[in-house]
C-alpha cells in the first residue's frame, strides 16, 4: 500500500494560512477560506466540530477546489524551466492539460537529480526545495526522490488534523490515554546540493511540525520523541516497547506504519520479553542500550523497580499461545491503527490472531509525491476500506485503465490467481484523455495522476483505484495494487521485469553446470515474521528431463544473486532493517508448472492465451506448487546495501 501513513493523532499544530493570495479573492472563496487551494485554514485542531465543518466544506466544493489548485500551482510555476517549455508563459488550464505531458519517474528524474546535484529549485519550483523524499516506490536502482517545500509540511500537517475529528467521532474517549505508536526514522544522505534525501516519514519525525506540536493529551505518546528518533533501530524499538509496557494501563489504542512494522514489533516482543521484563523488575534499562538519549528518556520512564508489573507481563508471554496478546498486555486498548490495504492485506488474519479482536484501522492514504485521502469510516472492515480525496492537496486526474480480460471483465483476480496479469503494462504508453475528479464513475478503476504544489506535474503515481462511492461531491476510493508490482514484503516493491532481471543473472550459475531454469514464479510468504520472498523454479538436465543433482552451495548461491540483483530498498529491508526475510527458491518436481496451467484453465483461463504468471496470490495454486516441492534453499547471507 502506499502510504505513508504517520498515525492520524501524531500531530495537532494550529499554522497560518498561506500567505499567496489569489487575484480575485472573494469571487474564488465565496464566503469559505477552504476553496482557496493555496491556503491551509488556520483552526483549532482540538475543535471536533470545526474539523468535521471543514471537511464538509471541503468535500462538498470538490469542483471549485480543484480548478483553483490548478490555477494556483500554474499560476506560481508556469515560469519554471519546465513549464515554460510547455506553456510558453500562458496561464490557461486547457492549455496546460494539452501541452504539459502525463510522465513516469523516468521523465522526471533528469531534473530532480540536477537539484540534487546544485541546480536552482527554480527548474521544477518556485518555492525553494529543502529536502528531497525518497520514495519506496522503486523500479530497480535507487529510490525515487521526489520534491518538498516548506509549505508542504504545513499541508501535511493540516492534513493529519483533519483526522482527528473522523476518529473522534468514532471512537469515543480517546483523548483520556495515550497511543503506543511504534515510529522509526530510516536512513537518510545528503546530496551534493546539501539538500537532504530521506523517507518522508523521517522528515516528518524530523520536522518542527512533529516535535514541536503543543500538547495535547489525545497526541500524547508513550514513545519519548528520542526513542523514536534514535537511529538504531533495534535500540529504538527496544525503548519503544519498554516505555508502552510500562504505560500498559494508559495505552487506548496501538499502532505503526504498517502491518508488517507492526508485526515485526510482535515478533521483537517475543523474542526479548524477559529482558523487558527484568528491566521493569528492576527499574535499569539494559547496558547494551547505549544511545544516550534513549537511555535518559527511559530511565526517567521507567523510575524506579515495579516488580508486580513485570510479574504480570510474564505471566502473559509465558504462555503457550500468544493468540489475542495485545488485548492482554494493553486491555484499554480500543483499536490497532495500521496500514491494512493494498500489500498489507496479507498481513490482515495474523494481526487478528494477536489483536484479541480490536478493529483494524486505516486512517489515510499518502505516499512521498504527495498526500492523497482520507478514511472516513476509519472502523470499516480492512477489506471495505475506501479513501475520500482531500482536493486542495493537489490537482489529481485519472487515467482510465483499460479492459483486456476477453469476458469484458475491467479488474478480477485472474481467476484466483495473479491480479497484475490482467492490467495494462507500465510501458505501453497509450494516448488517452485523463478524467478528472469529478467525472471519475462509480465502479471504474484508475490510474493516479496529481499535480503538486511541490513541482510534479501530471505524474504518474503508479497507484491503481477503484471507485466505490461519494462523500458529498468527493469521491471515494479503494486501493486495488500498485501498477507492475508482483511482490511486496513491506515497504519493498518488486515489478514483475525487476524479478526477471533478478532470475536471469541467477541462472547464469546453473547453465554453466549444463541445467537449464524452464520455467518460474513467485510468492510473497508471510505466514512467518518477517516474510520473505519464494520462488519456484522446475529445472532440468540439458538434453533430457530428469532433475539433476543440486549442489546446496550453487543454489544458495542463486538465491544470494536474486537478493543481489533486486533493488536497494529490498536489500536495505534485508540487511538493515531486519524486516525480509532471506529469500527461498523451491525446487519443484518435472511437470509441475504443466499441472498449473491445468488448473488456471479449469479456472477459466484461456488456454490459447495462458503465460505463467510471474506471482501467485491463490492459495489453490500456491499449494499445487508446494505439494510439488522437492527440495529447498536459502540465502545464506544478507545482500549488500549501503547508504549512498
Amino acid at each position: 500500500m502506499r502510504a505513508c501513513p504517520i498515525s492520524c493523532t501524531a500531530v495537532k499544530q494550529q499554522f497560518s494560512t498561506c500567505s499567496r493570495k489569489p487575484k480575485d479573492v472573494n469571487q474564488m472563496t465565496r464566503g469559505n477560506p477552504c476553496q482557496l487551494p493555496g491556503m491551509l485554514p488556520n483552526y483549532d485542531p482540538n475543535d471536533n466540530e470545526a474539523g468535521m465543518k471543514i471537511l464538509e466544506d471541503l468535500t462538498e466544493n470538490v469542483e471549485q477546489i480543484q480548478q483553483r489548485v490548478l490555477e494556483e500551482i500554474i499560476t506560481r510555476n508556469a515560469r519554471t524551466d519546465y513549464l515554460k517549455g510547455f506553456l510558453d508563459g500562458q496561464f490557461d488550464k486547457q492549455v496546460f492539460k494539452k501541452t504539459v505531458p502525463v510522465v513516469n519517474y523516468e521523465d522526471i528524474k533528469p531534473y530532480i537529480e540536477r537539484i540534487a546535484n546544485g541546480d536552482s529549485s527554480n527548474i521544477i519550483s518556485a518555492e525553494p526545495i529543502i529536502e528531497l523524499l525518497t520514495s519506496s516506490g522503486t523500479s530497480g536502482g535507487q529510490p525515487k526522490m521526489m520534491p518538498s517545500t516548506a509549505e508542504d509540511l504545513h499541508r501535511k500537517t493540516f492534513f493529519y488534523n483533519l483526522l482527528v475529528p473522523v476518529m473522534n467521532k468514532y471512537v469515543d474517549g480517546l483523548d483520556e490515554g495515550k497511543a503506543m505508536y511504534l515510529l522509526f526514522v530510516k536512513p537518510e544522505t545528503k546530496t551534493p546540493s546539501g539538500l537532504m534525501a530521506r523517507p518522508v516519514l523521517t522528515s516528518y519525525y524530523k520536522s518542527n511540525n512533529f516535535q514541536n506540536r503543543p500538547f495535547n493529551r489525545f497526541n500524547v505518546f508513550t514513545s519519548p520523541d528520542e526513542t523514536i528518533l534514535c537511529s538504531d533501530s533495534k535500540q529504538s524499538m527496544y525503548c519503544q516497547l519498554l516505555c508502552g509496557l510500562v504505560q500498559r494501563q494508559e495505552v487506548l489504542r496501538v499502532g505503526a506504519v504498517f502491518a508488517s512494522a507492526f508485526l515485526r514489533a510482535i515478533k521483537f516482543l517475543e523474542d526479548n520479553w524477559k529482558e523487558l521484563c527484568s528491566n521493569i523488575r528492576t527499574g535499569h534499562v539494559s547496558d547494551w542500550i547505549t544511545d544516550p538519549g534513549c537511555r535518559k528518556v527511559v530511565s526517567l520512564v521507567l523510575n524506579k523497580p515495579k516488580p508486580e508489573l513485570a510479574d504480570l507481563i510474564e505471566h502473559e508471554c509465558s504462555s503457550k499461545s500468544w493468540e489475542g496478546i495485545i488485548k492482554k498486555l494493553w486491555p484499554r486498548t480500543k483499536y490497532i491503527e495500521v496500514i491494512v490495504t493494498g500489500s498489507m492485506a496479507q498481513y490482515v488474519s495474523t494481526l487478528e490472531y494477536y489483536s484479541g479482536g480490536l478493529p483494524l484501522v486505516s486512517t489515510m492514504y499518502a505516499s512521498s509525491e504527495c498526500y492523497f485521502g482520507i478514511n472516513f469510516k476509519p472502523l470499516s472492515k480492512p477489506w471495505d476500506v475506501s479513501y475520500t480525496l482531500i482536493p486542495n492537496m493537489a490537482y489529481f486526474e485519472f487515467l482510465p485503465v483499460k479492459e483486456k480480460n476477453e469476458d469484458g471483465a475491467q479488474y478480477v483476480q485472474c481467476n484466483g490467481v495473479c491480479k497484475e496479469n490482467c492490467m495494462e503494462k507500465e510501458t505501453e504508453k497509450e494516448d488517452v484523455e485523463t478524467v478528472e475528479l469529478v467525472d471519475v464513475k462509480l465502479g471504474q478503476y484508475y490510474e493516479l495522476v496529481v499535480t503538486t504544489f511541490t513541482g510534479l506535474y501530471r505524474y504518474r503515481v503508479g497507484d491503481i483505484l477503484m471507485v466505490t462511492g461519494f462523500h458529498n461531491k468527493a469521491p471515494q476510493f479503494r486501493f486495488v495494487h500498485r501498477r507492475n508490482v508482483v511482490l511486496s514484503i513491506d515497504t519493498d516493491k518488486t515489478s514483475e521485469e525487476d524479478l526477471l532481471k533478478a532470475v536471469t543473472k541467477a541462472k547464469v550459475i546453473v547453465e554453466s553446470l549444463g541445467i537449464l531454469l524452464i520455467e518460474y514464479t513467485s510468492y510473497a510468504d508471510t505466514s512467518s515474521i518477517p516474510g520473505h520472498y519464494v520462488l519456484f523454479w522446475e529445472l532440468t538436465s540439458k538434453g533430457n528431463n530428469h532433475l539433476p543433482v543440486l549442489d546446496p552451495k550453487i543454489m544458495e548461491q542463486c538465491c544470494s544473486t536474486v537478493e543481489e540483483s533486486l533493488d536497494s530498498v529490498y536489500r536495505r529491508c534485508r540487511r538493515k532493517d531486519n524486516s525480509i526475510g532471506p529469500l527461498e527458491i523451491r525446487v519443484v518436481q518435472h511437470g509441475t508448472f504443466d499441472a498449473l496451467m491445468d488448473f488456471c484453465v479449469s479456472q477459466g483461463s484461456s488456454v490459447n492465451q495462458y503465460k505463467t504468471p510471474r506471482c501467485f496470490k491463490s492459495g489453490e495454486a500456491i499449494n499445487i506448487l508446494d505439494s510439488r516441492v522437492v527440495t529447498r534453499f536459502f540465502s545464506q547471507k544478507a545482500p549488500f546495501w549501503e547508504l549512498v
